[in-house]
């Protein structure tokens, strides 16, 4: 005789995370977040993720340098429920570089995720998460198609702006239009 059974599942707050973390449960080489109460487990970074992130961080920090604060793969409180830890993030600068509290989503000048494959994950979870929270610019740069999704005006849940830039073309962040990157020089 089979038996239905509905499951529930149980979701963490920010708060009840952290403690984990505090207390050993959860470690950095666990290689999780916590996305809308659930912990979850991040993909595995590969060689051409590494080096997209590595390039990006230069690339920023030469162009940008004394301007922004690069926040590459650390947390970020974006909404209630939820601490990602995208590939980068760059802030709004800070002369105690956020020392006495994590960054939201107002500190959030571009956020970005490196896609190898995450690229549906990072469409379809943390989009309308970041959208959610008003992100004004999320970049995926999409290793596989050569080319880097923008991402732009939040409203309700979804990025109601949204082109795919290829390789060849160039693309600058909403708060430094003054800063054209080559999508070229970001792919490698």
């Amino acid at each position: 005789m089979a038996v239905d059974v509905e499951l529930t599942r149980r979701r963490f707050t920010l708060d009840e995370y952290h403690r984990m973390a505090e207390a050993g449960i959860l470690n950095r080489g666990d290689h999780v977040e916590l996305i809308r109460g659930e912990i979850v487990q991040m993909t595995a970074i590969g060689s051409d993720h590494t080096s997209c992130v590595a390039r990006l961080s230069h690339l920023l920090i030469e162009r940008l340098h004394g301007r922004i604060i690069l926040w590459p793969q650390n947390p970020l409180v974006i909404v209630p429920d939820s601490e990602p830890e995208p590939d980068i993030v760059l802030l709004g600068y800070r002369d105690d570089f956020y020392r006495h509290a994590l960054p939201g989503p107002d500190d959030v000048a571009l956020l970005i995720e490196v896609a190898n494959t995450s690229l549906r994950y990072d469409r379809h979870v943390k989009g309308p998460l970041y959208a959610e929270a008003g992100v004004r610019d999320y970049w995926i740069v999409d290793l596989e198609g050569e080319a880097v999704e923008v991402s732009r005006q939040p409203q309700a849940g979804r990025f109601h702006h949204n082109v795919r830039v290829a390789r060849g073309d160039a693309l600058s962040p909403l708060a430094f239009r003054d800063t054209p990157l080559a999508v070229a020089d970001i792919l490698g």
